[in-house]
């Protein structure tokens, strides 16, 4: 049976007058993680970003989480290891984290970002090398440091 767009829940704008997703909306982002650490190392130290939130003790049944991002802004990084059941990270070539700079990258980040764990990587999408940097974490994702500003 074909489903009419009208029937997908992306495609209501609003549930009464209240619309459901707009710019206050929290996005949170998770992924697993080898290394909790290691990903604040490179998230934090490198990237610059602050630890909203993290484990402190390891609780049996429970996942080790370490939440990254802007204080107050509307998005978050939650990286997740559980020792008890390892989930391996897997990333692929595209699955991308882009920050747009508006301006030409910082070498001294790139050269951050490396002593933090990461490797510099050429992109998979040639557009991301033309526009910027990529940046693989410590457990493979990409980060893209892009010289473009975000135009809605």
């Amino acid at each position: 049976m074909r489903r009419e767009l009208s029937d997908s829940p992306l495609r209501r704008p609003s549930v009464g007058s209240v619309a459901v997703i707009d710019s206050t909306t929290h996005i949170r982002v998770a992924r697993p993680s080898r290394d909790l650490a290691a990903a604040e190392s490179f998230y934090v130290g490198g990237l610059g970003l602050a630890v909203l939130w993290r484990t402190t003790e390891r609780v049996p049944g429970e996942h080790d989480l370490l939440m990254v991002g802007p204080p107050g802004g509307g998005w978050h990084f939650e990286l997740t290891h559980d020792p008890e059941r390892p989930v391996e990270p897997a990333p692929t070539v595209d699955d991308l984290f882009v920050v747009y700079l508006g301006a030409p990258v910082d070498e001294a980040l790139v050269r951050r970002l490396e002593a933090a764990g990461g490797t510099r990587v050429p992109s998979h999408n040639p557009y991301w090398d033309e526009h910027g940097v990529t940046v693989a974490d410590p457990d493979g994702y990409r980060l893209v440091l892009c010289t473009r500003v975000w135009a809605s």
